[in-house]
């Protein structure tokens, strides 16, 4: 199909490296579980978005270039650092913030879109990322695939789709388990303040790898 091959392997592997932790998998949580399951879902819909732009960039070649210019792609690695870093003061500084009932409509809609935004952010920035699906998806497409592209695309979607099903779960759980544990502010301005110092040694670690 498509000159893809063993889909199966791929759907398994996809699945496998989806449930993962990773900076995609802290930022959901941490959102769910100081705002709420509707932020954690937001946060996974902004990630997956940004796994598109990837995607993407993988299926137009843009990857390749990126994997060939060492300049290119530590300026790319510099900046997701910084943004990364970012996130992680952001969270520990936020850290007991919550919205209540007596939130404004629209002051909930812009934390939502700046929710949105961020994990759009904290993916795309990511070049690791565009390297890991240009390293990946070849593996499944037939070298004499008449439409390379399109089987580069519809792999990446489907291994989104799976990633975000998962994320959503992940949203729902944290939600559900922070509630469990004590929804108080007290124990949202702790759980915020490790998240935040996650992203911050996430940043470091990231700012401080081999080029490629």
């Amino acid at each position: 199909m498509l000159g893809i091959h063993d889909l199966w392997l791929f759907v398994l592997s996809g699945l496998l490296l989806n449930i993962t932790p990773g900076p995609d998998t802290l930022y959901i949580v941490g959102r769910s579980s100081s705002q709420g399951v509707s932020a954690g879902c937001v946060a996974a819909l902004g990630i997956a978005t940004g796994i598109m732009v990837h995607i993407s960039a993988a299926a137009l070649g843009l990857s390749a270039i990126l994997a060939a210019s060492a300049g290119a792609f530590t300026a790319v690695k510099i900046l997701g650092a910084v943004y990364l870093l970012y996130v992680g003061v952001g969270l520990i500084r936020s850290a007991g913030v919550t919205h209540s009932e007596a939130v404004a409509r629209d002051s909930w809609e812009v934390s939502l879109r700046l929710v949105f935004l961020q994990g759009f952010l904290t993916n795309v920035l990511n070049p690791k990322v565009a390297l890991f699906f240009l390293a990946f998806l070849p593996q499944f497409v037939d070298s004499g695939a008449s439409s390379k592209p399109l089987a580069f695309l519809l792999l990446g979607v489907i291994f989104n789709f799976n990633g975000t099903i998962w994320n959503l779960i992940v949203a729902a759980s944290a939600a559900r388990i922070s509630s469990r544990l004590g929804g108080g502010a007290r124990f949202k301005i702790w759980f915020n303040r490790c998240v935040g110092g996650l992203f911050i040694l996430v940043g470091l670690r990231l700012a401080l790898s081999e080029s490629r």
